[in-house]
């Protein structure tokens, strides 16, 4: 099957399943970015390992090519379904596959296709950690907001392996920004490392008042949670 059949076949399979209704409601969620075919996330993740069990998927500059004819339409949902086949094969990429993962971040770019191309920029900095420093330094200082984005988060899963030295740099060069999705990327990434070392954020906070209101209120929502418990339980 050529990349174009098996697009076209993916296509079919969506449009059958989808729920015009439900997509319309998605488009409006989405402020009519994209079009939907009114799946849900549990069915066309469903839809989508069923293609991949009888069809497999494309690997090398094949891989590319078919990502890239997905993410020309206009659908959401075959994004998605790009991305799913790109994290069925990425720990087998090589170093340098991090310059088409730079590339989809900033297609199409939105809150839901970069936080999930987020996670796998995690996975491919794990594997090559000597590309962490160089990569995310130039992103850094791209300006793209997504790609920023990516920096401060793509360490998420990383919990006591955390680079707590490098995400707080990234933020405090991002900590004048009026964009919601740094602001809010910051007191994310902070909040999930306050789970492994929570003085270390609640220092870190305490030092920056400059930081965002959002990204503190986001930073603290945990600690302050456990601080209220606490108080219940004593």
């Amino acid at each position: 099957m050529t990349a174009d059949q098996y697009l076209a076949h993916v296509k079919s399979i969506f449009l059958e399943n989808g729920d015009p209704e439900r997509a319309q409601g998605q488009m409006r969620y989405m402020r009519h970015q994209f079009e939907y075919y009114g799946l849900k996330a549990p069915q066309w993740m469903a839809l989508s390992k069923a293609v991949f069990a009888e069809h497999g998927v494309f690997e090398g500059e094949e891989l590319r090519s078919f990502v890239r004819r997905c993410f020309d339409d206009e659908h959401r949902e075959l994004h998605y379904f790009a991305l799913e086949m790109v994290q069925r094969v990425q720990k087998k990429q090589p170093p340098e596959f991090i310059d088409f993962l730079e590339e989809l971040i900033t297609t199409r770019s939105w809150w839901d296709t970069v936080d999930w191309l987020a996670k796998l920029v995690g996975i491919h900095f794990k594997k090559y950690p000597p590309l962490t420093g160089p990569v995310t330094g130039r992103w850094m200082a791209s300006g793209n907001m997504w790609l920023q984005r990516v920096c401060l988060i793509f360490q998420l899963l990383y919990r006591d392996k955390t680079d707590f030295g490098l995400m707080k740099k990234y933020i405090l060069q991002v900590a004048g920004s009026k964009e919601f999705f740094l602001q809010k990327g910051a007191g994310w990434a902070l909040r999930q490392h306050s789970r492994t070392d929570p003085q270390g954020v609640a220092d870190f906070v305490e030092k920056n008042p400059h930081l965002a209101p959002l990204t503190k209120r986001e930073a603290l929502r945990l600690l302050k949670a456990n601080l209220l418990l606490s108080r219940e339980l004593f």
